[in-house]
């Protein structure tokens, strides 16, 4: 999709506007001669147009497949110009590694993105830079861990929340459903059992707006309006995506402000139960000591528990639903996680430390993460200093788009890279196996923060999930008809579809 067709379809609106506007850059472009402010040795890539840049050359919905392509042309270090912002882009697992691990300094500042700017000028966890950054991501990590990351009260957690997801399944009779909504409900209950303290019902109004609305928002951020309004937001922000997306994030605040009052009324400084009430108690420390100008104010509160509502529910959820996805799409596959089930654990409930016992589920799981390819561009990230970089200059400031896509699937990494096939994580002995180029979660200093969380999770509740159930396409629809298209989004989650639990 180009710039033009977002404007062409229903709801895009004022086509004569946009028909000015590109006389008026077709004008601008023959008239001037292309500048450009490269060096000799900064990385290459394909000549841009005045204004527009390499825009004309990209598939909005899908952009990280043309740059992979490009990838191809101009190697593993490329540049493109989105409008006139310059973008370094890394491909390929060796590149992506050497970047984000041996250069971890230099690679790892954030450049937010202009539509989440409008809203959060750097506060939180994920969108922050410099000593907010650091004191953000080390209290949100040891919140993380005492109420239960990697721990067996999370594990206890996660359990009885597969207890619910297994009611709210076996509702269903067999009949075809969308798990859309019951997963995200599920898996966003354990990282609100963290952040707010409690789980909440699946019936629930409120919690029902804010997972629906975060899961409608992480759709929204990747959709070539957003991506026209990061370039161009005088244009952009007349776009009725756009105009929904700033809707929601103002209704998820005042949600949050709501939740957040409720938990000030009830909090007992000496017995904290949540994250939230860990920074009441932290900022009220402060203050009391005279410090003013911390870190821990309003705006950096509401913003790391957005982040963490988001990336705690989005991509795991995502990632379970192709998980079923494949399983029916592939019944010998889930005919051979049954048979080790059934051998291994039977009826009891399954454990984290089942996991080593269970390799060919094991393998799975992580081939459905690593085909999945949930985030197939990371968030981008900034280069905190001038760096030469696989002897190419590139300049502090500079975006930098890392496409994970282009590692997880790798031809020179993966035997069958474009196919789901389990055994890239099992050897010869059918043992699991690891792969450096195994790399959902980013690297680096700017990896996921609950990395451990979610692989508990995608264990416990795939595990506990294929225990009970045989998932199978809608009657009359055959496993060759199941598509594996993913919806356009921030995120690649499968496109709607329904499955029987049988």
């Amino acid at each position: 999709m180009g710039i033009a067709d977002i404007f062409l379809q229903p709801g895009g609106g004022f086509a004569s506007l946009l028909a000015a506007t590109f006389i008026l850059l077709l004008v601008y472009a023959l008239s001037s001669a292309l500048s450009s402010d490269e060096t000799a040795n900064e990385p290459p890539g394909p000549r841009p147009l005045p204004v527009l840049g390499n825009l004309l050359q990209l598939d909005l919905k899908r952009p990280y497949k043309t740059l992979v392509e490009m990838s191809k042309k101009y190697g593993p270090v490329f540049t493109v110009y989105l409008g006139s912002k310059k973008v370094v882009v890394l491909a390929g697992y060796k590149a992506v590694k050497e970047a984000l691990v041996n250069h971890a300094e230099e690679f790892g500042d954030r450049d937010i993105l202009r539509i989440v700017k409008q809203y959060n000028d750097g506060h939180g966890v994920i969108w922050s830079n410099g000593e907010s950054w650091k004191e953000m991501r080390r209290f949100t990590l040891t919140n993380l861990r005492d109420f239960g990351m990697g721990k067996k009260a999370c594990e206890d957690k996660i359990i009885e929340e597969c207890q619910h997801l297994l009611e709210v399944f076996r509702n269903f009779r067999g009949e075809a459903f969308d798990t859309t909504q019951p997963i995200n409900y599920a898996v966003s209950n354990i990282i609100c059992s963290i952040v707010y303290g409690n789980r909440f019902d699946y019936k629930d109004p409120e919690f029902n707006a804010m997972v629906d609305g975060m899961n409608r928002k992480i759709q929204l951020v990747g959709s070539p309006s957003a991506q026209v309004y990061n370039l161009f937001p005088w244009l952009g922000k007349r776009l009725s995506q756009n105009k929904e997306f700033f809707k929601l994030t103002a209704d998820y605040g005042r949600k949050n402000l709501e939740i957040f009052s409720r938990l000030r009324e009830s909090l007992n400084p000496l017995a904290c139960r949540s994250l939230v009430e860990s920074f009441f108690v932290r900022k009220q420390h402060l203050e009391e000591s005279g410090i003013t100008n911390s870190y821990f104010h309003d705006e950096n509160l509401m913003w790391t528990v957005q982040n963490l509502f988001a990336a705690g529910t989005d991509t795991t959820a995502a990632t379970l639903r192709w998980s079923l996805l494949l399983m029916a799409k592939y019944p010998d596959i889930q005919e051979k996680v049954h048979e080790e089930l059934s051998r291994v654990i039977g009826d009891r409930q399954v454990h984290v430390e089942d996991r080593k016992n269970l390799p060919f589920t094991d393998a799975v799981i992580h081939e459905t993460q690593r085909l999945a390819n949930i985030a197939p561009i990371a968030i981008p990230h900034r280069t905190s200093q001038d760096v030469t970089f696989r002897g190419y200059f590139i300049k502090k400031e500079t975006t930098v788009y890392v496409l994970l896509t282009s590692v997880l699937h790798d031809e020179s990494e993966w035997e069958k890279p474009h196919s789901f096939h389990p055994d890239h994580f099992l050897d010869k002995d059918g043992k699991f196996v690891k792969n450096d180029a195994f790399m959902p979660f980013s690297a680096g200093r700017r990896a996921c923060l609950g990395e451990s969380l979610a692989r508990m999770e995608l264990f416990l509740f795939f595990v506990t999930l294929l225990q009970h159930f045989n998932f199978r396409p809608p009657l009359g629809v055959s496993e060759n008809h199941l598509d594996l298209t993913p919806r356009v989004g921030f995120t690649l989650s499968p496109t709607k579809h329904m499955l029987r639990a049988l």
